[in-house]
């Protein structure tokens, strides 16, 4: 039990729990007196004390005015020994019994001694009520709680008074007996009827919210909090994940942005909390911004994995020259094989091939997939030749083979011959292989074509000339380029026609 929650049940008692004990013997047992000296009249039925047992009783209460409870205790007991005591004579004497037995702070004694005034039957009703009352205040004192606030409970489904520090006694019990479904209607009464608010009406109703599930009414109610104390970071953190937990995302989200822009959020993991937030809503380039910032300012520790991650958001956000040297850092680090050939694409990306090469032979001998890297080794080499030079019909066949394109497009196809048979990218592989040779042959072919047109033109241009001979007296080929097919033109058609 909690200290505070005793010292209020304490209070209570101590203020208003065992006036009835005192106050109803002192008025039954002097009257008593007095009629047993004087017998002019009969007392009351049922609610008068005998001479003997009355005498007993005033001298308990004495012993109980002076402090001193245990010897008060052992003359009740002389009381309750008392032949043909009355029940009203019987409950009186358990009363102060229980009276003396609380202020000796031995609850579970003076629970009993009431629960026996209650059983004696002569208490009236509303005595009987009252005391009820005190007894499930002393439950909950006892740590009895569970037991106390049902006793309390049913002390007002029956027409008790509801007072409001029974409705606190209540919801306490219950928190304290961690039943926090039965605490929750009683502390909602609580905070409604509490005027003014305290932090402890609202800290509760956000600690049951929170135990019970119930993150939109938590998230209303820390957000009221938050416009009462808009100073505690705390508070903006819990209505940040609650959000988050009541599938708001989004709006955790911009709780949690305003934070850190705010200056709010120092700690590693408040930042790294802010780091993923930007990563899952598709902006890698601002979280691997943050991420960069606050590992330069040492708020973030320096390790492989935090350099890692870093250099995955720069490549999502294709931004791969800033990855690249994080990428050779980490790789450096670490020396894992995934690390290099995550180095070796950003390079590739960059068109870096060379680098991008090494990078990825590194990773190949420290065990990653060689087939993968292979194709991205021979891709950037072919993807080179976009930047190079194209062959043409007018080179000779000596210009196309020493080519740049051709030596290139050479070493690409080497290197595609690298990715093993066993490898998943050997057919594509293959597939790259058949293509480039089959650009070298198209263009061969293309020339073919477009030479033969040459030819046959000239060799339209060539007949010409010979049929006008007879006219012009002698040869002329107006086109001076078509000479080189004269020879040919001759050897097919002139030769035969004179031979």
């Amino acid at each position: 039990m909690s200290l505070s929650l005793t010292k209020m049940i304490r209070n209570g008692l101590s203020a208003s729990a065992f006036a009835l004990a005192t106050v109803t013997m002192v008025a039954a047992v002097a009257p008593m007196t007095a009629q047993a000296q004087d017998n002019k009249e009969q007392p009351e039925e049922g609610r008068q004390f005998g001479a003997e047992a009355g005498a007993l009783v005033s001298e308990a209460n004495e012993l109980t005015t002076a402090n001193q409870f245990q010897q008060s205790i052992a003359k009740l007991n002389e009381a309750l020994a008392l032949p043909d005591l009355n029940p009203y004579e019987k409950s009186i004497i358990y009363q102060v019994q229980g009276t003396n037995y609380y202020e000796l702070n031995n609850y579970g004694q003076a629970i009993q001694a009431f629960e026996n005034s209650i059983s004696a039957g002569g208490l009236l009703p509303n005595e009987a009520s009252s005391l009820r009352v005190n007894i499930a205040q002393l439950l909950i004192g006892n740590e009895q709680f569970a037991e106390g606030a049902t006793m309390l409970e049913n002390y007002l489904a029956q027409g008790g008074q509801e007072k409001p520090k029974y409705v606190e006694y209540i919801t306490q019990a219950w928190v304290q007996a961690e039943n926090y479904q039965k605490a929750l209607p009683w502390a909602e009464k609580w905070f409604n009827n509490s005027n003014p608010k305290e932090r402890k009406h609202f800290d509760l109703l956000n600690f049951l919210y929170n135990n019970l599930n119930m993150p939109a009414k938590q998230a209303d109610i820390v957000k009221e909090m938050i416009n009462r104390w808009p100073q505690e970071k705390q508070l903006w953190e819990a209505w940040a994940s609650m959000l988050a937990n009541g599938g708001r995302e989004q709006e955790a989200f911009e709780v949690t942005k305003m934070l850190y822009l705010g200056g709010a959020l120092s700690t590693e993991q408040d930042l790294m909390k802010v780091v993923q937030y930007y990563s899952f809503y598709d902006m890698p380039y601002q979280a691997a911004e943050i991420l960069e910032r606050e590992i330069d300012a040492g708020r973030i520790s320096q390790d492989s994995d935090k350099l890692v991650q870093l250099s995955n958001l720069y490549r999502q956000a294709r931004e791969y020259k800033r990855a690249i040297p994080v990428l050779e850092q980490a790789a450096a680090s670490s020396g894992t094989a995934k690390l290099y050939a995550d180095l070796g694409e950003a390079l590739y990306n960059e068109g870096q091939c060379q680098e991008a090469e090494t990078a990825f032979k590194e990773a190949i001998n420290r065990g990653y997939d060689s087939g993968k890297s292979w194709m991205l080794i021979a891709t950037c080499r072919y993807e080179t030749t976009q930047t190079q030079e194209r062959l043409s019909c007018a080179m000779s066949p000596e210009e196309m083979n020493n080519a740049p394109i051709t030596r290139t497009r050479a070493s690409a196809i080497d290197a595609f011959s690298n990715v093993p048979a066993s490898s998943r990218e050997n057919r594509n592989a293959k597939k790259w292989i058949s293509f480039i040779r089959a650009e070298r042959d198209a263009l061969e072919r293309r020339c073919e074509f477009e030479a033969n047109i040459e030819k046959e033109l000239c060799f339209q241009k060539i007949k010409g000339a010979y049929d006008n001979e007879i006219f012009a007296g002698e040869f002329e080929l107006e086109d001076e380029s078509c000479l080189k097919f004269k020879p040919e033109y001759d050897a097919k058609y002139i030769v035969k026609t004179t031979g």
